[in-house]
Parts: C-alpha cells; sequence; structure tokens
C-alpha cells in the first residue's frame, strides 16, 4: 500500500474512533495485531480483542487529531482523546505490514499548568 493510501486509511480509523463506528474503525488491524499501553502494563493481541476492549470503554470519547506523520510502514498520529468532556493529549505509534496495522503502542498524558518559571519565554499553545 503506498503512502498517500496509507495516510487516508489512517484518516478513516481516526474518524470512525471518533464516531464511535467500531467495525470501520477496526478495519485498519491484521487479526493478529497487537495494541500496547505502556502507562498501565496492558498488551492486547488481535483485532477482535482490541475491538472489544474499545466497545467496553464506558466513557463518551472524542478524537481530535492534530497531526499524522510518517513513511514506509511506521506511521505517528498525534491527537487529543477526550473522555467525557475531559482531554488527554495522546500519541499513537503504528508498524504496518501489507497495508494493515500489525503492532500499535499507545502514550496517554493529562495536562498540566505552565510553569511560571518560563512564562516570559512561551506563548500560549492551542
Amino acid at each position: 500500500m503506498d503512502e498517500q493510501s496509507l495516510r487516508r486509511a489512517l484518516h478513516c480509523h481516526w474518524d470512525a474512533a471518533d464516531a464511535n463506528d467500531f467495525a470501520a474503525e477496526h478495519d485498519i488491524y491484521h487479526d493478529d495485531a497487537i495494541l500496547t499501553y505502556p502507562q498501565s502494563g496492558e498488551r492486547i493481541r488481535g483485532r477482535h480483542r482490541i475491538r472489544e476492549s474499545r466497545a467496553l470503554q464506558p466513557n463518551h470519547k472524542r478524537f481530535a487529531v492534530r497531526r499524522i506523520v510518517g513513511s514506509g510502514d511506521l506511521w505517528v498520529t498525534e491527537f487529543t482523546l477526550s473522555y467525557d468532556g475531559v482531554p488527554s493529549y495522546a500519541v499513537s505509534i503504528m508498524q504496518f505490514s501489507d497495508g494493515r496495522v500489525i503492532e500499535e503502542t499507545q502514550y496517554f498524558t493529562d495536562g498540566f499548568a505552565p510553569s511560571a518559571s518560563r512564562a516570559h519565554l512561551v506563548e500560549r499553545a492551542p
């Protein structure tokens, strides 16, 4: 799959995630894909289990993609994931094989207050 097709597939994936369209959201994964959440020490094996774990999430979630970068078989998406209106900042690293995600790692962080010590050096980012 060429890079333009992979980029389109990623946009479709994140749009489907935002719409809670679990079928379309998980079309991007190999049947034997692996999803890892380093912060919680969890690894989920298989597209079916990845889909089920997300369908079981009780919160209302929204996805807002900030940017997608990558080439070849390695792609990174920076996005904001809001659970019940509370934003969390995230990065998804996806490794593709034969046009499907074979491995994904997602990193999450909560926002924090800016430091007064550097206030004179920064501008506020959206």
